[in-house]
């Protein structure tokens, strides 16, 4: 072999090392320029997870982010002496901010501050006000001459339950019918001794 072709050889062995380590290094920047994308989006989605507020898709007028508060309250709805079934699908996790979950029809999940029960009723596609309790498929139940739609909270009577913001370990009764005082007292009883679901 000649000294040319030696040359020549080393020449092209150089040059294919020179491209080889262009290319690993251009197939470098471009891993770390998508991995660097992939990190922001990432880290901006979580952010926005983080800091959701009124702003977020869905969220109740006035509510605090999600996770501002974790709370759990008793409910029981009784109209003409049966009991409203929340354990049903229809009525399980209809939003994130203040639920029925987990097959359970008895404990309010409130996940955010400044959520009322309207929000709640609203999410599950029942409209309740200080006069009528009104199904999904349109029955409704309102206060009238021989029957009456009552609220208590924490055995205490109230006007109205739509714009009430459930607090931690809350009592909630709704009622419609002709309840005497006494079987007013034995509800009262039952949702007070109805256990609290924390998940």
């Amino acid at each position: 072999m000649g000294r040319k072709e030696r040359r020549e050889r080393e020449e092209k062995r150089e040059n294919y090392a020179t491209k080889r380590s262009s290319e690993k290094r251009k197939n470098m920047m471009i891993a770390i320029g998508v991995f660097a994308v992939i990190a922001v989006i990432v880290g901006y989605s979580i952010w926005i997870f983080m800091n959701m507020t009124t702003n977020a898709p869905g969220a109740p007028e006035g509510a605090g982010p999600l996770g501002s508060e974790h709370s759990h309250a008793a409910m029981l709805v009784k109209i003409f002496g049966d009991t409203f079934d929340f354990s049903l699908p229809a009525y399980q996790i209809k939003t994130s901010w203040i639920h029925f979950e987990g097959g359970d029809g008895t404990t309010v999940h409130k996940h955010a501050t400044g959520v009322n029960l309207g929000f709640l009723f609203n999410s599950m596609k029942l409209k309740v006000d200080d006069k009528c309790f009104i199904f999904q498929d349109g029955r409704q139940f309102c206060t009238n001459e021989d029957y009456s739609l009552r609220f208590f909270i924490n055995d205490q009577e109230v006007n109205d339950i739509s714009g009430y913001e459930p607090m931690d370990k809350d009592r909630i009764l709704i009622v419609y019918g002709s309840e005497t005082p006494e079987e007013i007292q034995e509800l009262l009883k039952q949702v007070d001794t109805q256990p609290i679901i924390e998940r």
